[in-house]
């Protein structure tokens, strides 16, 4: 038996580094194109909250709780969007004086060594929480006393996006050092 390692075939490299890493950024641009329509139902709420508070002396019970709710989803369906655009925050002062190399190499480190550690225990915990919402049908204490467990979902589905956005960016990085 030889002590040669084995190669992977460049088949299965493709697929692993390049048509991966590429559905799943598509998926995050299409999840946040979509989610930022979310924007237009918002404006309505907040323009009909707005007419109806100062123009007609008659404010809503729900205005301010659907604004907070449809912004929350708008957010957190932006993350891997942000994400594959490279929106997030970055310390870049120092890093983009290395080369393209030693950035990937950076980048690999703080991936596996902080995101995905990170997101993958938020993602688990947020559906423990979305979960547990779902089983009791939670609803807001407020007056209006809306069920917030959809919106509880969404914020699991949300880092999910995230953490699979962050596996993307690994692998491009290490198909960046391949090169």
């Amino acid at each position: 038996m030889s002590d040669a390692p084995t190669k992977i075939p460049k088949s299965s490299k493709s697929i692993l580094f390049d048509i991966i890493p590429k559905g799943i950024d598509v998926f995050s641009r299409k999840e946040g194109e979509i989610g930022a329509l979310l924007i237009v139902p918002l404006a309505f709420v907040v323009i009909y909250n707005v007419i109806m508070r100062y123009v007609f002396d008659m404010p809503t019970i729900w205005g301010f709780e659907l604004t907070t709710f449809l912004y929350g989803i708008h957010y957190m369906l932006g993350l891997s969007y942000t994400y594959v655009h490279g929106g997030h925050v970055k310390v870049d002062v120092l890093t983009t004086r290395f080369s393209t190399r030693t950035q990937a190499i950076i980048n690999i480190i703080t991936n596996v060594g902080i995101f995905l550690p990170v997101f993958s225990l938020l993602t688990i915990w947020s559906f423990k929480y979305a979960f547990t919402s779902t089983v009791e049908l939670e609803h807001n204490s407020t007056s209006w006393g809306p069920p917030i467990y959809p919106i509880k979902i969404i914020m699991a589905l949300s880092f999910l996006f995230l953490f699979i956005q962050g596996v993307s960016e690994l692998l491009k990085d290490i198909r960046s050092l391949r090169a």
